[in-house]
């Protein structure tokens, strides 16, 4: 099963609209409001990868950017024209291989943004020179993700009602080097799991700079759910 074939059964059975009107990097946070890692992105020609059911690409639009959104499900893409459609916001979907970006001209891109979704590339090396290849020299590519720790410890549930909080447990090694399988929305989602330093070694391989990293701290729990990282395309 894919995580494609996942996301196209969380699409056929989601009724409604995703909200516009803020970026979030995050489920449940944290939004653009929060961070300010982006500016102001009016007249800037925006790539999305992994664009989901629109809700970041509509209000970039919003925002007066020129907007390309790319992801792999079909069902998704579904939503997000509609949520397009209902806000009247004109978006350049494409539906492919976050990785494959062969569409579009070297230097044509203002800002590159994703929202959890680059845990999900196989091939996190070729994506990074995909995004490198089609910014302007000096831009950004601005991506979040599952936090490597949120995804290897967890918590133990309790064995009786009055045992106490429950403890943190190792779920997977750190340093593991397979797909992880998680759940959203009740459907498998295999997720890559890397160690900050070997995303930090892969930007640089690419030729980008890492300007900032953020652990966003939750508002419950002991551990970072995302991080979120601000890369410039350095050389030409």
């Amino acid at each position: 099963m894919t995580n494609v074939e996942s996301w196209d059964r969380i699409a056929a059975r989601t009724s409604g609209h995703a909200p516009a009107g803020e970026i979030s990097y995050a489920p449940g946070g944290p939004t653009e409001d929060d961070l300010r890692l982006i500016g102001d992105v009016a007249d800037k020609r925006i790539l999305e990868l992994g664009c989901g059911s629109g809700a970041a690409a509509v209000t970039f639009v919003q925002q007066g950017a020129s907007v390309i959104a790319v992801d792999a499900s079909s069902g998704q893409l579904e939503r997000a024209r509609a949520l397009a459609e209902h806000e009247e916001a004109r978006v350049e979907w494409h539906h492919g291989d976050l990785a494959d970006l062969a569409f579009l001209r070297a230097d044509s891109v203002d800002l590159a943004f994703s929202a959890f979704a680059i845990a999900e590339v196989e091939d996190l090396d070729r994506m990074f020179r995909q995004v490198h290849r089609v910014l302007r020299p000096g831009s950004w590519f601005i991506f979040s993700y599952e936090h490597p720790l949120a995804i290897c410890i967890g918590k133990e549930p309790p064995t009786a009602p009055d045992s106490g909080p429950p403890r943190m447990v190792l779920l997977h090694s750190y340093f593991g080097d397979g797909p992880v399988t998680v759940q959203r929305d009740g459907e498998p989602i295999n997720l890559y799991q890397r160690t900050v330093a070997a995303v930090f070694a892969a930007l640089g391989r690419a030729g980008f700079g890492v300007e900032t990293i953020v652990e966003p701290k939750p508002e419950k729990g002991e551990l970072p759910a995302s991080i979120v990282w601000r890369a410039r395309k350095e050389g030409m």
